[in-house]
């Protein structure tokens, strides 16, 4: 049964916060705020936070630097996977991922879809990893940004969560970089 083993000790993560927005400011950033006040509240450390634009470039520019930073262990993102001209967030960092997460839109649709029911399918919610770092794509609303965090995110980024989370798999996210490039994973 999913739950929290209180043998296990907490182990705080490094969560990097990205709101994609043309409107948005750090002063007027509600999902950018829920995200940041659920990852502290939970213990885990604010690695960085920043606002893009929504523009390629722009969001593959601080997710790159996020990524290859090694105190950053999570990237969240909120923003952009709408379905108009300026919602580019998935296109932005789906080509850079490693390892898809599929699993992760799936749980948060079915999520998404008690509370708000069809209007679900408006969102491109994404997952994956690039290099080490988890990488999750939310919508640009407070509610996508609680649902996903009080729904997936808390639990799989808490050490103490079994069967299993990601933070005890976070050590052995390399292993296929420490084979070598013509090695079969």
């Amino acid at each position: 049964m999913a739950g929290i083993d209180d043998t296990r000790p907490f182990v705080a993560v490094g969560i990097a916060v990205l709101t994609v927005s043309d409107t948005r400011s750090l002063d007027n950033d509600r999902s950018g705020e829920t995200l940041v006040e659920r990852i502290t509240q939970a213990g885990h450390r604010l690695a960085a936070r920043d606002i893009a634009s929504d523009d390629v470039e722009a969001i593959r520019s601080v997710v790159g630097k996020w990524a290859a930073d090694e105190a950053i262990d999570v990237v969240i993102t909120t923003g952009g996977t709408g379905f108009t001209g300026r919602d580019v967030t998935p296109e932005a960092l789906e080509p850079l991922f490693d390892k898809r997460m599929d699993g992760f839109s799936e749980v948060f649709h079915r999520i998404s879809f008690d509370k708000i029911g069809t209007s679900t399918i408006q969102s491109r919610a994404t997952a994956g990893l690039i290099g080490t770092t988890f990488v999750f794509v939310l919508p640009g609303s407070p509610g996508a940004c609680r649902d996903a965090w009080d729904g997936i995110l808390m639990a799989q980024l808490d050490y103490r969560h079994m069967p299993c989370n990601f933070v005890e798999i976070m050590p052995r996210l390399d292993e296929h970089l420490k084979r070598g490039a013509g090695a079969s994973v």
